[in-house]
């Protein structure tokens, strides 16, 4: 008898975990696939900021767990063109989610006919997500993918019409699942029932262009250059610090904690930065071609979030793009002086 093989969607959350977890259990040999897109919530927030949890790569700890081999792709220039042209537009943010879902299917089709591999896995469930997962949206993933029948769904497939690998008997159709709708609870029981524990949050949200104030943030970012471009360094920027403009073509973003400081500090060479020197306080970079009013507004701004907030006046440190400093005394913004229309 042949033996199977399988390519899984691995996005380190609790569905993708059960689908591979079920398929597996047919015998069917699994290998999974987690593309970077940039946008990921835990590609590098959860390795900058201070947590109470040990940091780790849930794709990682689940393939690790289930005893998956992984394999990462890199997706972010592919993908810019289904951020800012997406077929089937936007969820209730800059969220392309079927476009986002069909993109990564297409990706795993080629994948899986490279390298050999007779279906695809995925740990979609009919009505989870308002967009993607509905149950009139699923069959345009498998069309316009060109996976077709070849794309499983083992935790709702009872729902759907059977597939290939269902109808020539590669996986039991009574040994897959029936989920459908938000709740979770199917999948937690079934996780409990395999002795699967401590996996990533359920329902918790996975990339940043669901996120409203990410979302707000990007828009910003277009709006001020005047074009809807992006390089990887601008969307991982947008994930760290406050981001306050207090005119198009001048912005600020200050470190709100320790973590964040240090990774600001990696983007000296590329814009000005500035950080306190009489005081704790945060770092900070300034985005834009300004002038020296604006480099003192940009100091003030710090001064405010650090330790000498209160004080009359702060001495802040100005590094220039060649490395050069110097130093300046200003008096920090109060609160009431920063125009809410300033903070993004």
């Amino acid at each position: 008898m042949i033996e199977r093989k399988a390519v899984a969607l691995v996005s380190g959350g609790l569905d993708s975990m059960l689908a591979v977890r079920v398929v597996q259990d047919q015998g069917i040999q699994v290998e999974g696939l987690n593309f970077f897109t940039g946008f990921c919530v835990e590609g590098h927030t959860h390795a900058i900021r201070k947590n109470t949890k040990p940091k780790r790569n849930n794709a990682l700890w689940v393939a690790e767990r289930l005893g998956v081999k992984l394999h990462f792709v890199d997706v972010v220039e592919d993908y810019r063109d289904v951020v800012l042209n997406p077929k089937y537009g936007y969820g209730a943010n800059l969220n392309p989610c079927l476009d986002c879902k069909i993109f990564m299917v297409r990706r795993a089709y080629e994948w899986m006919r490279g390298h050999g591999f007779d279906f695809i896995v995925t740990g979609e469930v009919v009505g989870q997500r308002p967009k993607s997962q509905r149950k009139d949206t699923l069959p345009i993933v498998q069309d316009d993918s060109g996976a077709g029948d070849l794309l499983l769904r083992p935790l709702c497939a009872k729902r759907l019409p059977p597939t290939r690998p269902e109808r020539e008997g590669w996986v039991e159709r009574e040994r897959l699942f029936d989920f459908s709708g938000r709740s979770r609870k199917p999948q937690m029981a079934l996780a409990k029932a395999y002795g699967l524990d401590d996996y990533a949050q359920p329902a918790g949200g996975c990339c940043f262009l669901t996120d409203s104030q990410y979302a707000a943030k990007l828009t910003d970012l277009w709006n001020s250059r005047g074009d809807r471009v992006y390089d990887l360094d601008d969307i991982v920027l947008l994930k760290v610090g406050r981001h306050i403009r207090p005119r198009p073509g001048f912005k600020v973003i200050i470190a709100r904690e320790e973590g964040e400081g240090r990774f600001l500090t990696g983007f000296r060479k590329r814009f000005v930065s500035i950080k306190t020197l009489s005081h704790g306080g945060p770092e900070a970079l300034i985005d834009g071609v300004v002038t020296e009013s604006d480099i003192e507004l940009a100091a003030r701004l710090v001064a405010r979030y650090g330790q000498g907030r209160d004080c009359e006046s702060v001495r802040v440190e100005v590094r220039d793009l060649t490395g050069s400093t110097r130093e300046l005394d200003v008096r920090p913004f109060t609160p009431q002086e920063i125009p809410g229309e300033w903070i993004l």
